[in-house]
């Protein structure tokens, strides 16, 4: 099992699903908001996500697509929650007029009610940006924005496959703070292809000395059917290996602890106040609904809560809303054992773990009556600890936590 945090689901069933989508249930609720913009300028590598190089005026077509599958959520929903989150994410969302995501800003505002506070975010390549447009997506009602530097080393850059440079991703910072972003976060890359400790060091010294709000630290995954999965196996000399890659973790971990964040989750550090609110929505399985061709959604329900996808296809998403249907697909709804196992494998995520009483309030058992044995076993592994807060991972089931989650999958 594979757990995307974007919003990829944890578990599905393909079921092929052509008719009007409608859940038909006493209570559906979300309080999310996620806007899949599936192009780029130029297509990454080392990506897996659902997206495609832009060409002429598809950003404006799409952005009416949006808009007709939004209607269309909001006829088929029994939504009563106004939205405390809207993530725009890709793909480059930056590629996207202002005017357009300010126009999806309004439309979620008044289909779904947007809470005064809202937290909105936009995904923004570095390579993409500059003052006014940034000025502008601000003006457009963006409270947040995520930079996806990946690395201040143009070498490695490069081999990402990245548009921008080094210097282009400081000056991108530089200009949101210019115009008014008060809330950035950035994405670093590290065990990348030829890269050792000490170049890893200079990247986050470099982060550091611009002090973002919030800091994603993601170690490199060579994905199936990317074209990084061609040029390296896992065993590839080329890629540091698993202790190099553990070191570097580690060397993060201490130096942006010690710097003032907050490790709230595996790969997320944060200043006090600045946690993403959106992604923290997915580790506690808030209901989210995904927009746009290849988005994931969870809805909380009656029951376990449903999840299903979109059709990962421009073409089939666009036919489909023609039509007036909700282009969805691998519709599941989630048993007992699969909702009881989503909360300890997303929970863990999380620095504060899993709760005992609210997995009782939430499923009427006790957590050690389900998972008791597992817990144990992981805890004597030097996996797991139990504190205060909850069941947590130690730093070595942090480094370990795909072993971890599986040990709960129904």
């Amino acid at each position: 099992m594979k757990i995307w945090l974007k919003t990829q689901p944890n578990k599905v069933f393909r079921v092929d699903l052509y008719y009007p989508f409608r859940l038909e249930l006493q209570l559906i609720m979300f309080t999310r908001l996620y806007i899949h913009i599936p192009y780029c300028r130029q297509k990454c590598p080392y990506c897996a996500f659902f997206s495609q190089e832009q060409t002429g005026d598809d950003l404006a077509l799409y952005a009416e697509l949006l808009r007709q599958e939004m209607s269309l959520a909001a006829e088929n929903s029994a939504q009563h929650h106004q939205l405390d989150s809207v993530y725009f994410g890709g793909g480059t969302p930056s590629l996207m007029d202002p005017h357009q995501v300010e126009g999806l800003i309004q439309q979620a505002r008044d289909l779904f009610g947007l809470a005064a506070k809202a937290e909105v975010t936009l995904e923004a390549n570095p390579g993409t940006v500059a003052f006014q447009r940034l000025a502008d997506f601000r003006q457009a009602g963006i409270t947040r924005l995520s930079l996806g530097i990946q690395s201040f080393d143009d070498r490695m850059l490069r081999s990402l496959g990245r548009i921008h440079t080094a210097q282009q991703a400081r000056e991108a910072f530089t200009e949101a703070r210019r115009a008014g972003f008060e809330n950035i976060g950035i994405d670093l890359i590290h065990a990348l292809p030829g890269q050792t400790g000490a170049m890893w060091l200079a990247e986050l010294q470099q982060a550091l000395q611009l002090s973002p709000e919030h800091v994603s630290i993601y170690g490199l995954t060579i994905e199936d059917d990317t074209p990084f999965a061609e040029q390296f196996a896992d065993d590839s000399p080329l890629l540091p290996d698993e202790d190099l890659a553990a070191e570097m973790f580690e060397m993060a971990d201490d130096l942006l602890e010690t710097s003032g964040y907050e490790h709230y989750e595996i790969a997320n550090y944060a200043r006090a106040g600045f946690r993403s609110r959106h992604n923290s929505g997915y580790w506690k399985r808030d209901g989210y609904l995904g927009l746009g061709a290849g988005a994931h959604s969870f809805l909380r329900d009656a029951g376990h809560g449903t999840r299903f996808s979109n059709v990962a296809d421009l073409e089939e998403y666009r036919t489909s809303l023609d039509n007036g249907v909700l282009p969805r697909r691998d519709v599941m709804p989630l048993s007992r054992p699969d909702a009881m196992a989503e909360h300890l494998f997303l929970g863990l995520r999380m620095s504060a773990g899993v709760q005992p009483n609210v997995f009782e309030r939430e499923f009427g058992t006790r957590l050690q009556d389900v998972f008791g044995p597992k817990l144990t076993m992981l805890q004597g592994q030097g996996l797991l600890t139990e504190t205060r807060s909850g069941i947590c991972l130690t730093r070595r089931g942090m480094l370990l936590s795909n072993r971890v989650f599986q040990e709960f999958l129904p």
